[in-house]
């Protein structure tokens, strides 16, 4: 199967009446996916042969590594979340699953102590709904089990409203952690009440006036644009909310509806005109007064915002990631490996009893093995949806060869103004930037499109 995605871009390009229609078609579903990596989880699959995880991080080439522990235990499942994550808030059943972490990363310490880690997270789920002993816990196996210093390591954990107390808040802060990011999605009751997300904003205000106190470095905060029956006037306010608080951080999301989400796409299609992109032309606008600068489609920060600590290097391409956990992912260059992937409740609460009963956690099993098309791809959109963009001469080192020889309908986007090339950089334009999910998407590869639609979410 050819590599080229449009094989008669040249054709395109000459064709101004071509190109318009090219452009309205990439633009005109905006939000098809949410390209947070590549491949994507659901182009995983059962590997044809188990990988011995101490030959597969042998070879890795990543100088440092990116720690990531998964807690897949949520208060509750939200309208807009398709994660791999069960509502389950029993303290007996986190301790067993700390338990087989624990045990997870013994057995991989050895095939990863070779090289030190730069980075640290945990996510999930919610990973503050442990119990504190619990919490306090994942930092002991990071730091005593895999050989995390936490003095040259960017540490980032997720929490979420009902969640943060004084005392796991204490914890984060004597364990060095630099970033906590908390999940807001919006300050009005009803809109929250919408996607199924119990919340009153007085406990979002508490939660946050908490946060303030223990001074993290960064604070991160998450709201969602295009939720039902949300408007400009209100989603503004949510945003002007959270600006209240001057967080060093902050993530705007457009609401995503997939078919096996709780909020399903026709609902938001019920709703009448798709303001999406309305919503988040206001919020960029705002954002950049306030003095925030942006370097993605939804990441704005503070430009000094940062770890005071001397840290170590790591690449953005995300290679060398270590994930522990039930529904962590790992990367390593040529392999992306997790466990299985559901969302329903039945076959998630399934796969979360197997990892914990499992007493081998040496084999990879299912996953990913990236031919070089995708390593190529994964490169160029790890680079090319972030603002600084993709340096060519870099694509050129690692690949000794050319990106747009490669793939030269990569033209097309500087051919319909969402990208230019400056300096040999290719940088998406302010108004490709508005388009990244469209423009991910349409570079997703035709072996992992298949994959990914022949996909059968549980």
């Amino acid at each position: 199967m050819s590599r080229t995605v449009y094989p008669n871009y040249s054709d395109i390009i000459r064709n101004p009446k071509a190109l318009r229609s090219w452009k309205d078609s990439l633009t005109t579903e905006p939000y098809r996916s949410y390209l947070y990596s590549y491949p994507h989880k659901t182009s995983y699959r059962e590997l044809e042969t188990k990988l011995a995880l101490s030959e597969l991080w042998g070879k890795e080439l990543a100088e440092t590594f990116f720690l990531y522990m998964h807690i897949p235990f949520c208060g509750v499942r939200c309208g807009f979340c398709n994660l791999f994550t069960l509502p389950d808030k029993r303290a007996d059943v986190h301790a067993e699953y700390v338990d087989a972490l624990e045990r997870q990363a013994k057995q991989w310490a050895p095939f990863i102590r070779n090289k030190p880690v730069a980075r640290f997270a945990i996510g999930g789920g919610t990973p503050t709904l442990l119990e504190p002993v619990q919490l306090e816990r994942l930092f002991h196996i990071a730091e005593h089990v895999i050989g995390m210093d936490p003095s040259s390591v960017s540490i980032s954990v997720e929490t979420s409203p009902e969640t943060v107390t004084s005392e796991r808040l204490s914890i984060l802060k004597n364990r060095l952690v630099d970033r906590v990011s908390m999940g807001i999605q919006s300050f009005i009751e009803t809109e929250a009440e919408a996607i199924y997300r119990p919340q009153k904003p007085q406990e979002v205000e508490r939660a946050l006036e908490q946060l303030k106190r223990y001074q993290f470095p960064i604070l991160n905060l998450d709201l969602i644009y295009g939720l039902p029956g949300q408007t400009l006037d209100s989603w503004m306010y949510s945003l002007d909310k959270a600006l209240s608080y001057e967080p060093e951080e902050i993530f705007i999301y457009p609401l995503y509806t997939r078919e096996h989400t709780i909020v399903k796409p026709e609902q938001i299609r019920r709703s009448g005109e798709d303001q999406r992109v309305r919503f988040y032309i206001a919020a960029r606008e705002r954002l950049l007064k306030q003095g925030y600068t942006q370097y993605s489609m939804r990441r704005f920060a503070k430009a000094e915002a940062g770890s005071e600590k001397r840290l170590l290097p790591y690449g953005c391409q995300e290679e060398g990631m270590i994930g522990l956990g039930c529904g962590a992912r790992s990367y390593t260059r040529t392999v992306h490996y997790s466990s299985r992937y559901s969302v329903g409740r039945s076959a998630t609460a399934s796969i979360i009893a197997d990892y914990v009963a499992a007493a081998d956690y040496t084999q990879a099993d299912y996953g990913i093995v990236l031919s070089k098309d995708d390593q190529q791809r994964r490169f160029i959109l790890k680079a090319l949806l972030h603002t600084e963009g993709l340096a060519l001469s870099s694509y050129s080192d690692r690949f000794t060869t050319s990106a747009l020889i490669d793939y030269p309908e990569l033209n097309l986007l500087v051919h319909t103004d969402l990208a230019v090339i400056e300096n040999e950089v290719l940088r998406l334009t302010e108004e490709g930037l508005m388009y990244s999910d469209a423009i991910g998407d349409w570079f997703i590869s035709p072996d992992i499109r298949a994959r990914m639609e022949s996909c059968v979410v549980s």
